[in-house]
């Protein structure tokens, strides 16, 4: 069960719509304008779609812009995420910009602008019980993982910080974790584990 009361159940979807409505009118020239960006320099799609869990472990379809080539091998395979990771998709993967078609995952109310990350669909069976906590609030744009380390922290020790989060959620919290956010986007902190383009697939937990 999580905490939050009120807020909880209706104060942070009001706090959602109140902030992220007027951040898509007021980005709406810059998304326009990446877009057209990512068209010239990988073609299409420009909107990278892909299903990942959302409450509850339920399904949906998370949007993106795209920042990878669909490079194969000759069997078929994707490259390296190094390789099909091209110098624009490198740019708005630095400063954030991938994310910003997400706002329209929160309007229409998949996520929310501040929770666990949504990760991938096959993930659901690796988790453990307590990791699979993470789950009982609505994914979001930036979380409490990702103002503590993003992409430098261990599988595990993001899903402990989301699990802390979904049992200590509150206004002030999301406030904070919003406010920080800001602050390391400009500073482009924790973008991707030292030596590598992405976040390695997690695989489960070993004991």
């Amino acid at each position: 069960m999580t905490t939050g009361g009120a807020y909880s159940a209706v104060g942070k979807r009001l706090l959602d719509l109140l902030l992220c409505v007027p951040m898509v009118l007021l980005t709406s020239p810059l998304i326009g304008c990446l877009a057209l960006l990512v068209r010239f320099a990988l073609g299409r799609p420009v909107i990278y779609r892909q299903t990942r869990p959302g409450l509850n472990g339920q399904p949906f379809t998370m949007y993106k812009f795209r920042s990878m080539r669909d490079v194969r091998d000759a069997q078929g395979q994707l490259l390296p995420d190094s390789v099909r990771l091209t110098a624009v998709g490198r740019i708005l993967r630095r400063t954030s910009m991938d994310e910003l078609p997400e706002l329209w995952n929160v309007i229409r109310g998949d996520m929310s602008l501040v929770g666990p990350r949504p990760l991938l669909m096959h993930y659901l069976e690796r988790y453990e019980p307590e990791q699979a906590r993470r789950h009982g609030v609505r994914p979001g744009i930036t979380g409490w993982a990702q103002i503590n380390g993003r992409n430098l922290l261990t599988w595990e020790k993001k899903f402990e910080y989301d699990v802390w989060y979904v049992d200590n959620l509150s206004l002030w919290l999301d406030l904070k974790i919003l406010t920080i956010t800001a602050w390391q986007v400009i500073r482009r902190q924790g973008i991707s584990p030292e030596g590598t383009a992405t976040m390695p697939e997690f695989r489960g937990t070993k004991r």
